[in-house]
């Protein structure tokens, strides 16, 4: 028992600066060495060793303590001899010419376990045999973990991965696709399943309420929207945009087929996807694409499809969607050719739940005069887009609510944009924008006083703003600083 409890103290204050990293980002995440180099030229430690690593190590040691019967200053002290022996490695590594991360099997555990031994073992009683074989555990467990981590939180060094992520997008994604978890996904993801699936479809159903639900989300149509600029070019004059978003063609019997009854009798130019294919945020993804390529097959568009990727697409189902007809634009931008004139396309990766969203990447290129449509999953980045001289911004995302009280509006808008930019149009510092309140639902496939639908947006020339419905639109306003 003995060796077990050593074992598991070793691993936890190990483990817990890893955590701290997972958690705070870059966030009070100051190398140790400040930069320094040794004489050979090579950094001192490297970046990965931090001041935030260092106090996660000790307090880690100090919260274990009492559960081994020591006072938490030995605990502390053998979390900082840990770190020690962690510190210790790592000069050893830049010596050797390893950068900073590179896993060693054996070099990297042995001083980080070997160290708090000179408390661990007098504090505990235990033999030499006895530390030693808790030893020759903790090395081996140890490296296979970093190795296990590394694997889930890092890309793949051998593909061209299309975005810069951080180690929380990478755990995300793979909560999100990784297929030998589908067994077990409903656990990681407690809100869409435990809370939606369990908890609100029994309250609709008790109060009778859930199939005038459903009927109200099969009930999607399309919605014609014009938008007024002046410095549209003349050859792009009555272009019509049709936005398909928050689709979730898996989450409803039906929805697919209704959604094409809609799109068959609009003919556009353009078809653009802002995200959100399937219906939940685990799982498999192939009904979904499948009642995509379905759809797809049923718009009419003279320009072609082009898509962004939404918080319930990851991004390993992006050849599925190219195979699909649609040009992906993960933090890119795509010129459409008009009569010599030309539209700027801009689409970012999902701003809202992996936030891996770069808009000076995906505005590199773009001239500056352009006019520019930009295109993603949420309204969460709208200022971004404004500072970087986007006409109009289409996004989707928060379905509008979903679920809405009279003269109330939505309940929750699930998105950290103002309220204003929950639904339907909106402008800001001189750009236009439009909220889709989304093809299908999410959650629980219900929709309340907010029907979906599918925009279909009409550009037109002018020096004064107009809406669809006749309504003359002030110019855009400095909308607040501050999301409410």
């Amino acid at each position: 028992m003995a060796i077990i409890e050593l074992v598991l103290f070793l691993v936890w204050v190990n483990f817990l600066p890893f955590v701290a990293q997972l958690l705070m980002g870059d966030r009070l995440g100051r190398s140790v060495d400040g930069g320094l180099c040794w004489p050979d030229g090579r950094p001192l430690l490297g970046p990965h060793k931090t001041w935030r690593g260092l106090a996660a190590g000790v307090l880690a040691g100090a919260v274990a303590a009492p559960l081994l019967d020591l006072s938490w200053s030995a605990g502390a002290l053998a979390g900082a001899l840990a770190m020690m022996g962690d510190l210790a490695t790592s000069f050893a590594k830049r010596r050797l010419s390893q950068p900073s991360g590179t896993p060693n099997a054996g070099l990297d555990q042995a001083l980080e376990g070997a160290l708090p031994l000179l408390v661990l073992v007098p504090a505990m009683d235990l033999g030499l045999i006895e530390a030693l074989v808790g030893l020759a555990i903790f090395i081996p467990l140890t490296h296979a973990g970093s190795r296990f981590w590394a694997f889930i939180l890092s890309p793949r060094a051998d593909v061209d991965y299309p975005r810069v992520i951080r180690s929380t997008t990478r755990l995300r994604e793979w909560r999100a696709c990784h297929s030998p978890l589908a067994r077990w996904q409903h656990w990681f993801n407690f809100e869409n399943y435990v809370y939606y699936r369990v908890f609100m479809t029994s309250v609709f159903k008790a109060l009778g309420w859930y199939a005038q639900g459903v009927h109200n989300t099969l009930g999607v149509t399309v919605r014609e929207h014009t938008f007024y600029f002046d410095d549209l070019p003349p050859a792009f004059e009555g272009y019509r945009v049709l936005l398909l978003t928050d689709l979730h063609l898996d989450g409803l019997p039906g929805l697919t087929d209704a959604m094409i009854r809609q799109v068959q009798a609009h003919p556009v130019d353009l078809c653009v996807m802002g995200g959100d294919v399937r219906m939940e945020m685990y799982g498999p993804t192939a009904p979904a694409v499948r009642d995509l390529r379905r759809l797809l097959a049923n718009v009419c568009t003279r320009d072609g499809v082009y898509g962004v990727l939404g918080n319930h697409d990851c991004i390993e189902m992006l050849p599925e969607f190219e195979e699909a007809g649609i040009t992906m634009l993960v933090n890119d931008a795509q010129a459409i050719q008009r009569g010599g004139s030309e539209l700027w396309l801009v689409g970012v990766d999902d701003p809202h739940y992996y936030q891996c969203h770069d808009l000076p990447l995906a505005f590199r290129g773009v001239p500056a005069q352009g006019f520019k449509i930009f295109l993603a999953h949420s309204p969460e980045v709208f200022r971004e887009a404004a500072a970087h001289g986007a006409q109009l911004y289409l996004c989707g995302h928060t379905h509008g609510g979903q679920i809405c009280l009279p003269r109330l509006g939505p309940v929750f808008t699930h998105s950290r944009a103002p309220r204003y930019t929950a639904a339907g149009p909106w402008c800001y510092a001189g750009m236009q924008g439009y909220t889709s309140r989304g093809a299908g639902a999410s959650g629980i496939p219900l929709r309340f006083n907010c029907p979906g639908e599918i925009p279909l947006i009409v550009l037109r020339r002018s020096t004064a703003g107009a809406s669809s419905e006749g309504v003359t639109l002030d110019p855009c306003p400095q909308a607040p600083t501050q999301a409410s």
